[in-house]
């Protein structure tokens, strides 16, 4: 009697065991797994950038997941070099930005053949045999939006204004769908404007502040500027101060100012009523796209090739309103 006692209290504490173990798995694969991602950017030299990166970082480190960092420093065969080590570690996910739309293809290749989902941050690539997903601006449509604003204003004076436009490294696709909305955006516009220079800056600085001051001796009463990048609002700045053409919107000779990105030199300038408008891409909803994109294609589901963030148009009217929501007014508060 007391084996068949001790018998079948060793089968009641196996049972309960197995069914403890049971219980463990299930809730395990309920679980959200932990995710290693790989995130690669050509560069950090612009506040974009750095507030991508950081954007990325935060949205990783609220799920839980583990980010293997990499900058490039511009230079794409190093960047290929930090993207195959992702690969050789065998990372969950890379998110990269690339230097433009072609030198990314054998990075996304290398990463479709480790079967690694890999997602374009801000910076899609050119039409391959590859699978990646891009998450980025509607460049088109958002510089157009924001033109229009600016040819909005142009049409208070009664005048047409002389136009002048900064277009940035046409090897970025970014850069091209900038040009093209600005174009669309100043063809609709008749006789408002007359657009007598085009300055190729190469996302360059001090080629920026050159073709400016060049552009403003050439043609004097130029009253319209836009650049392809809030970044290059510095040399713009610097050019227009040595002509004697900086003034405040409320003011004699003000030369109506408008921009890309949403940077925290675009906010200032802003803030202070130097600039009329910029386009702002949506720096935390992109991130916020990415980090998915990647739980999502390890997950199966099929994503479109590019997943589109509208941004928004900020301006003096709308200011105060959309301030929350502009990544460089949040950067200029900190």
């Amino acid at each position: 009697m007391k084996t068949l006692i001790r018998l079948i209290l060793t089968l009641s504490v196996v049972a309960s065991s197995v069914g403890c173990n049971k219980d463990d798995k299930a809730s395990t694969s309920t679980a959200p797994a932990s995710l290693t991602i790989g995130v690669a950017f050509e560069t950090l030299q612009t506040e974009y950038w750095v507030a991508g990166y950081e954007a990325i970082k935060a949205e990783a480190a609220k799920r839980g997941y583990k980010v293997v960092e990499a900058v490039a420093d511009g230079d794409a065969n190093r960047q290929f070099e930090q993207v195959r080590n992702f690969v050789t570690r065998k990372v969950d996910g890379i998110i990269l930005v690339p230097k433009d739309a072609k030198t990314c293809i054998p990075m996304i290749r290398a990463a479709n053949v480790a079967n690694i989902p890999i997602v374009l941050f801000n910076r899609p690539a050119d039409k391959s045999d590859t699978k990646s997903v891009a998450v980025v601006a509607d460049n088109f449509a958002l510089t157009r939006a924001t033109v229009d604003y600016m040819i909005s204003e142009a049409k208070k004076t009664g005048k047409r204004l002389k136009a002048m436009i900064l277009v940035g490294d046409l090897g970025d696709i970014n850069a091209v769908g900038r040009r093209d909305g600005f174009d669309a955006a100043v063809k609709e516009a008749g006789d408002t404007l007359e657009v007598v220079a085009r300055v190729p800056t190469e996302w360059n600085q001090e080629k920026a502040q050159a073709g400016v001051v060049n552009a403003l001796q050439a043609n004097t009463d130029i009253s319209f500027i836009f650049t392809s990048s809030d970044f290059l609002f510095p040399s713009i700045v610097s050019a227009l101060k040595g002509a004697g053409k900086y003034h405040k919107a409320d003011e004699p000779g003000h030369v109506i100012l408008g921009g890309f990105d949403g940077d925290a030199t675009a906010w200032q300038m802003l803030s202070d009523g130097y600039l009329d408008a910029t386009g702002v891409q949506d720096v935390y909803f992109e991130a916020q796209q990415s980090v998915q994109a990647i739980v999502d294609l390890r997950a199966g589901k099929q994503l479109p090739e590019v997943i589109r963030d509208a941004g928004f148009v900020i301006h003096r009217s709308n200011a105060k309103e959309k301030a929350a929501q502009m990544w460089g007014a949040n950067v200029s508060r900190k």
